[in-house]
């Protein structure tokens, strides 16, 4: 354990998306690995307050904290890795920054100074990294700043990075710099020039590397290792090789390979040992070497976009290597399924899926995916939007409410068997105001739900606007939908089954945002044990 929290910076070069927050969770999860008591927080250099009102064609999905924070996605990279819940204090963007800053000088708390980048917006953003460090709560702060090192944008926070690393001083802050090593396949070589200008970048705004992370196609030679020490002011054994690798649970392995939990503690003036990783181990070796494997259809309308539905894959892992099971995730797009078609794309799946999201899109397919599978006696999961397409579906064709809606999809729909939450309609501004984080839910016994959780009463993740219109209750249970699961304090209803179905669960909540590779969601278990189920009953 450290006496003072250390702190660790993962910045980005010559372009996004190498991996920053799998490297960051990567090497977190070895010093975690080690005794360490390890966080991650993400710096987003964007406006937006916070994603939540982001398409998730820009952003991918929205990851929800059980504090109710909408955040980044890599958030959900974290927690799958360390197994520790996130908070609001995990993500800040450019937006809440300014925001802060801004509410400050309205309430006059600058004493009438002339508000500036810096020192007032650099205060903030130093501010918001040290929270986490100075709860007494962790050893280690690794912190993420997104984007590329001279983008515009991100300025501000490099410059935070630069101060911070002088006022904490020698052994208390480092920099680790991702960059990218491409291979020219026409000179049939690596090129570390791109690397050499991105530090350089780094330098001219006072940064220096302490640690550099190459992503690669090939395996770095010697020479080239030494040549990138020599050019960017690094010991050799700090350039660390980040070859693509079959699957994001392999990384940790290969820093460790690489020593970067090594380089990173002898920098930071602490011990290193042998990291414990028998369970992560264990995890890889049961989902590397499946006994079966199911095909699950993820019926959607952001499926063009595998980020837009990142922490449903990866729960289909975590639940795939527990069953011992290869899960095949085939992504449908719900704009291009109907009645007509829906045995074509459905009949040959294992159990089905009809992911959340919001607006009218694309939910008359996922309403007659619903139907063929409750019909089929084909397993299934509906999440969010999900769930309520299904209490949708079965009111049409059981209760026979032929106009049965959400009041989201039609305002004026005469059976509003979802509906708006009362202390909803009032509300303008979109940002925030949803029902989200962790809510309670009683189960109900001899339920699924109740038999999957082992548990009477659980906590779960929102993020939705609409609700079960209790005013149905009634006569949806009396024709064979129940709902299994409420809210305590409100009576909301959280879950629904089938009982006379083989296993057709819907939840109001997203249970994927809780899986984890030391903990895969029961819920997500269940469902691919009974896809498998169903494969063997063919």
């Amino acid at each position: 354990m450290a006496t003072t929290t250390k702190y660790i910076f993962v910045t980005g070069g010559v372009t996004s998306s190498l991996g920053k927050g799998i490297i960051a969770a990567s090497l977190a999860k070895l010093l975690q690995a080690q005794g360490y008591r390890t966080t991650i927080q993400k710096l987003d250099p964007y406006i937006n307050v916070d994603p939540g009102t982001l398409n998730p064609y820009e952003h991918g999905e929205c990851y929800v904290t059980d504090d109710g924070a909408e955040t980044d996605l890599d958030l959900g990279h974290y927690e799958r890795f360390l197994n520790v819940p996130t908070s609001q204090a995990n993500n800040v963007t450019t937006g809440r920054i300014y925001q802060s800053v801004i509410q400050k000088e309205r309430r006059g708390e600058f004493l009438g100074k002339t508000v500036q980048v810096i020192p007032h917006i650099t205060d903030e953003i130093k501010r918001r990294i040290q929270i986490l460090g100075r709860s007494g709560d962790y050893d280690i702060v690794i912190t993420e700043i997104g984007g590329t090192v001279g983008d515009i944008e991100s300025l501000p926070y490099i410059e935070s990075v630069r101060q911070l690393k002088w006022e904490l001083g020698e052994n208390n802050a480092l920099a680790i710099h991702l960059t990218l090593i491409p291979y020219l396949a026409a000179a049939g070589e690596l090129k570390t020039k791109p690397t050499q200008h991105s530090v350089k970048t780094l330098m001219e705004s006072g940064v220096q590397a302490d640690i550099l992370v190459c992503r690669t196609e090939h395996e770095l030679s010697q020479d080239i290792r030494h040549k990138l020490a020599r050019f960017c002011n690094v010991t050799p054994d700090s350039v660390i090789q980040s070859i693509d690798a079959s699957t994001i649970y392999d990384v940790p392995n290969l820093m460790l390979e690489e020593g970067l939990n090594t380089v990173v503690l002898r920098k930071l003036g602490l011990e290193s040992n042998t990291p414990d990783l028998t369970d992560w181990n264990a995890f890889i070796e049961r989902h590397k070497n499946p006994k079966s494997e199911v095909t699950i259809g993820l019926i959607g309308k952001y499926v063009e976009l595998q980020d837009c539905y990142k922490s449903i894959l990866e729960a289909f892992i975590h639940a795939g290597a527990e069953n011992e099971v290869k899960v095949n995730v085939e992504s449908i797009h719900s704009e291009y399924l109907n009645g007509d078609n829906a045995k074509a794309m459905l009949s040959h799946l294992d159990g089905v899926l009809v992911a959340p999201g919001f607006g009218e899109r694309g939910i008359e397919g996922k309403i007659d995916a619903v139907k063929y599978v409750r019909e089929h006696n084909i397993p299934f999961l509906g999440i969010c939007l999900g769930m309520q397409m299904a209490v949708i579906e079965f009111a049409r064709n059981v209760l026979g409410l032929k106009d049965a809606n959400s009041t989201e999809m039609d305002e004026n729909t005469a059976n509003p068997v979802i509906n708006l939450m009362e202390e909803q309609k009032t509300i303008i501004d979109k940002g925030g105001t949803m029902r989200l984080g962790a809510w309670d839910c009683k189960l109900t016994d001899d339920s699924i739900v109740r038999k999957v959780y082992n548990a009477e009463t659980i906590k779960e993740r929102h993020r939705h606007r609409y609700e079960f219109n209790s005013d149905y209750k009634a006569q949806i249970e009396a024709k064979g939908m129940i709902a299994t699961g409420l809210n305590p304090d409100t009576s909301l209803v959280e879950i629904v089954e089938i009982p006379t179905h083989p296993w057709f669960v819907g939840v109001q909540y997203h249970p994927e945002y809780k899986s984890t590779v030391s903990n895969p969601h029961p819920l997500f278990v269940a469902f691919v044990a009974a896809a498998l189920k169903h494969k063997k009953s063919k």
